[in-house]
């Protein structure tokens, strides 16, 4: 590893004149330039390769009560310093990660106040990040942020991939327009049933923004190393194609409670006219701590199957024991309830499909619906509504344990909060002494509905901690963390690894809902994956739920889309979702979900437009073994699949599973094709993509 730290740097070029101040990117591609205007507001711009991407764009904050922390500054001071080393992630799409930037400090004094306050700009060969640091001072110690004032005022009216601004949900469905269009839209994309919803008042979109301009440029707004900090979403002026930040309040309205001594989140604008260079990005990572754990031996990807999607399809599986709306948690003998029958977490049942994971060469089974309280999941009212240590009668915790151990497979344990934080932090801590007791180490965390504390959300600065408790809690104990409905990552992963998975967005359960649109998982990767691997639970084979009695949901995708979506939505914690009988009618495909790797050296992306199609390739942490996996929306297409990722002069086998001719999302989804070629470097295969189909590759 190489690490170049200089005070002063001749590749940069900086005035300490008010209107002069400038750093380029390595490459020398970006440019940034800082000013302060004629009331000493902080401005910015930034160009790529000689193009404005980010008109001058106001900077600071507005503190409570109507302190103003944007203007009225004078430049003190500025630092140089360069940045280029190389680190290795615990976790990864590549086995190494270069982070290679220029940075800008700027110290800024408010004339009158003596407030003081510093601004970091790095620009990387892939964008832009800057952040504010409240240093130690006299005249400013506690504050209450009463909105930031970062802005990214952009060139035009640039066509967007988004989802509406909202405090307490990631949830919804993607709309691609311009921002000239977003208000015509946003009702429609907001009036949709989620089990909780804060949507902005004014015009406002989440981040990750993906967006692409007329003439093709592609931009990516989001933040890095989110901690004991309010989420940022996006204010959206459609007249004057302006974004600015707009933080997520607190119950009482207030953005955040800052102690100076302290840094904001990065925000981040990645930049490319290559949208496949976005997916490649590695600058959110880079841009947080290295891992804080000294030993992360036990922290490992994982395949897993579970007690999960049977309580989705409508076939009569429940994840309560009983029919008894009154039960009360801690007085409640749940021996004494009369049993509904359709419990789906008893252990003859689980065992099935420890058996199932054990003999498919799977690491684990997750089980949803095990522990007392499931009766009232739905009681958005009740604080006290689980206990995460005490399990049903018909769940034999020790023997199912014990079974576990002998088919060499793991129990992720559920912990479903239904929202109750207070309740959950309160049992925390015995929750993770009972599953270092029994043999857990991996744990899924859910967070359906508000928010308790009430009037707290999910993206605020209270849950924003919670969450990073929870991880911080759980190493103590040597247990990995995927969390559901929580704040969307900001590479967070990097310096808490074993955090090693969230879904946080729209994922496979919606398909039993409302339903995912069939360009929604070519959009994911350019805009939540930026932040984070993602749990989105792909692999069903049997898209229609209606052969399950009581749904009619039809699934939006191909077979075989459903197996290129392991590649292409990378997580080092991958479930084969659907249920085991489907997956031994369909065993020949079944084959590449328990084949493909979770964990790799290197990887490629090789075709890619957001909204419209994705072709990635990935080569096996320590392997000679390679997987592809492409994608398209609801347009069949053609892949052009480059194999010049293979090492020169060897010849491999592929196996190539396929949209068969007849296939269709919609009349004939379950149409595939497996055979076999051998490619090589120089191999160039047109592969055919049916209507919101796909292609899953696997090569050794």
């Amino acid at each position: 590893m190489k690490n170049i730290l200089l005070s002063c740097l001749f590749v940069l070029v900086l005035s300490l004149s008010v209107n002069a101040q400038e750093i380029k990117s390595p490459d020398g591609n970006f440019k940034l330039a800082f000013h302060l205007d004629k009331i000493g507001t902080p401005i910015y711009s930034l160009d790529f390769k000689n193009k404005q991407v980010l008109q001058d764009s106001k900077m600071g904050f507005i503190l409570k009560s109507d302190i103003m922390l944007n203007k009225d500054f004078q430049i003190i001071d500025s630092e140089l310093k360069t940045e280029n080393s190389v680190w290795n992630p615990v976790l990864g799409e590549q086995k190494e990660i270069r982070n290679n930037y220029n940075e800008m400090k700027v110290a800024l004094l408010q004339d009158k106040s003596k407030r003081k306050m510093l601004i970091y700009f790095r620009l990387f060969n892939d964008g832009l990040a800057f952040r504010y640091e409240f240093p130690v001072q006299e005249n400013l110690r506690h504050f209450i942020i009463q909105e930031e004032t970062s802005e990214f005022n952009l060139t035009g009216d640039h066509k967007l991939f988004w989802i509406p601004g909202d405090y307490d949900t990631n949830e919804y469905s993607y709309t691609t327009s311009n921002i000239s269009e977003m208000q015509a839209l946003v009702y429609d994309a907001v009036h949709v049933p989620l089990a909780a919803q804060s949507t902005i008042k004014n015009l406002a979109t989440q981040t990750p923004l993906m967006m692409k301009t007329s003439s093709g440029l592609y931009i990516n707004i989001h933040e890095a190393a989110l901690k004991n900090y309010p989420a940022m979403c996006l204010n959206v002026n459609d007249k004057t194609f302006s974004l600015s930040s707009h933080l997520v309040p607190d119950a009482v309205g207030n953005k955040g409670y800052i102690q100076t001594g302290s840094f904001t989140p990065w925000r981040t604008v990645v930049v490319s006219d290559d949208a496949r260079k976005i997916l490649a990005s590695k600058m959110i990572l880079n841009l947080n701590e290295p891992c804080s754990y000294e030993d992360v031996s036990w922290i490992k990807p994982v395949k897993y199957i579970g007690v999960w999607w049977e309580y989705f399809t409508g076939g009569g599986s429940t994840w309560a024991y009983s029919d008894n709306q009154d039960v009360v948690i801690g007085k409640t003998d749940f021996s004494k309830l009369k049993p509904n029958n359709t419990h789906g977490a008893n252990t003859k049942h689980v065992k099935e499909y420890i058996d199932f994971a054990s003999s498919n060469g799977f690491d684990a089974v997750l089980v949803e619906g095990w522990n007392e309280g499931w009766e009232d999941n739905t009681a958005f009212k009740k604080e006290h509504i689980y206990s995460f240590t005490k399990a049903y009668p018909d769940f034999n915790v020790k023997e199912l344990n014990e079974y576990a151990q002998q088919k060499h497979v793991k129990i992720i344990m559920h912990h479903e909060t239904t929202s109750s934080v207070s309740e959950y932090e309160r049992q925390l801590s015995d929750a993770l002494d009972f599953m270092t007791a029994n043999n857990y180490n991996a744990v899924k965390t859910g967070y359906v509905g508000p928010i308790i504390p009430r009037g707290e959300h999910h993206d605020g600065q209270q849950m924003v901690n919670h969450y990073t408790y929870v991880a911080t809690e759980a190493a103590k104990h040597k247990i990995m963390v995927d969390s559901h409905e929580a704040v969307r990552p900001t590479g967070l992963h990097r310096t808490y690894p074993n955090w090693f998975a969230q879904e946080s967005a729209r994922g496979t359960e919606f398909e039993s809902m409302e339903g995912i649109h069939p360009d929604h998982t070519t959009i994911l990767p350019f805009t939540r994956l930026m932040g984070g691997p993602m749990d989105y639970t792909p692999g069903i084979f049997q898209g229609d739920l209606s052969v399950y009695g009581s749904k009619k949901n039809k699934l939006s995708t191909t077979l075989a889309k459903q197996l290129a979506l392991y590649v292409t939505m990378y997580s080092p914690l991958q479930m084969a979702a659907d249920l085991p009988e489907n997956y031994i009618r369909f065993n020949d495909a079944f084959q590449f979900i328990k084949d493909v790797a979770l964990d790799w050296d290197e990887t490629y992306i090789l075709e890619a437009e957001p909204g419209d199609y994705i072709t990635i390739a990935r080569k096996t942490k320590g392997k000679q073994e390679w997987f592809v996996g492409a994608i398209t929306d609801e347009n069949h297409r053609t892949a052009l699949i480059d194999f010049s990722f293979l090492p020169a002069g060897k010849s491999y086998t592929a196996i190539i599973y396929e949209d068969g001719k007849t296939a269709d999302y919609k009349t004939n989804p379950q149409s595939y094709n497996i055979r076999k070629i051998t490619v090589n470097s120089k191999t160039k295969l047109k592969q055919n993509l049916a209507s919101s189909g796909g292609t899953a590759i696997s090569i050794k």
